[in-house]
């Protein structure tokens, strides 16, 4: 397949570029500026020039291929309207043929247990704008379109990602890893190759399906707080602060950070074949 991935430069998108060139696809990239233009390029990727305002760019290279991933989210208090116009070209452009857009579990908010796709809804503020963009995508399959949804739990490998921006990072220059309340709430982690391979194979999904892109790692966040703190270069320093505290810190996704989740991510194992590896997550955070 040609597939046209949005947000191909970024953290999750260069290790989908680098799955669907591993399962033989071929990629073209939508890339803002020149250094987003070299990364993609440098991954074997066709580069389209542009941003998520160019509609006329996403809906002809939307339907000059076999298959589109919208993984680029725009940055500013108009998200909400700039995702959804851009997903509305996209799947102008892609007509019957696979659209699969981004999404998330903290839509979910806090789960009584392990949840799957079908739970209740009850998002922290800083992703509730995402719930009528992803009811308009999805209705899409109504009318012929083949729209799927992925979420991602946390990502998390590599030297990229939120848990680096906000709790590795900022750890390296302040001598300690902060975490929010007591450390007991839980994390749906997923590694950012396996969540690539879970893009990959969504594009061959039935229309109109949500899938939770969770692995089977749950350690608590003052068990990945300690982790981090070794990664870090200061083993043990950890900290608690309050929820207050932490949105003054992080801003609104603090509140996604202290949510407690644990995820299912049985459908996608079973409809799609998805295998994410075993992994030791807490010691290949600290490093080891």
């Amino acid at each position: 397949m040609k597939v046209f991935v949005t947000g191909a430069s970024g953290y999750i998108g260069q290790a989908v570029v680098r799955a669907l060139t591993e399962h033989g696809h071929t990629v073209t990239a939508l890339a803002r500026g020149d250094a987003a233009a070299r990364i993609v390029t440098a991954l074997g990727a066709e580069v389209i020039p542009g941003g998520l305002t160019d509609l006329d760019v996403l809906r002809g290279a939307a339907a000059g291929a076999d298959g589109v991933i919208h993984l680029a989210q725009h940055q500013g208090p108009d998200v909400a309207e700039v995702d959804l116009a851009a997903a509305t070209a996209m799947q102008d452009g892609a007509g019957d043929r696979p659209y699969v857009h981004t999404g998330g579990v903290w839509i979910y908010g806090e789960t009584d247990g392990l949840a799957d796709e079908d739970a209740p809804l009850s998002p922290p503020p800083v992703v509730a704008w995402r719930l009528d963009n992803e009811r308009r995508v999805l209705a899409r399959a109504a009318e012929g379109g083949r729209p799927v949804l992925v979420m991602p739990g946390v990502v998390w490998g590599g030297a990229s990602g939120l848990i680096e921006a906000f709790f590795t990072g900022p750890a390296r220059d302040d001598g300690e890893v902060r975490y929010i309340g007591d450390g007991s709430n839980r994390w749906a982690l997923v590694h950012v190759d396996d969540i690539a391979e879970l893009y990959v194979l969504a594009l061959g999904a039935e229309a109109g399906t949500r899938y939770a892109g969770v692995g089977d790692e749950t350690p608590t966040v003052l068990e990945i707080a300690h982790a981090v703190s070794a990664a870090a270069g200061h083993p043990g320093k950890v900290a608690s602060v309050t929820l207050a505290r932490a949105r003054e810190q992080m801003g609104p996704i603090a509140d996604a950070f202290a949510l407690d989740q644990r995820f299912s991510s049985a459908r996608a194992r079973t409809e799609l074949g998805w295998k994410p590896v075993p992994r030791d997550v807490l010691a290949e955070l600290s490093g080891h």
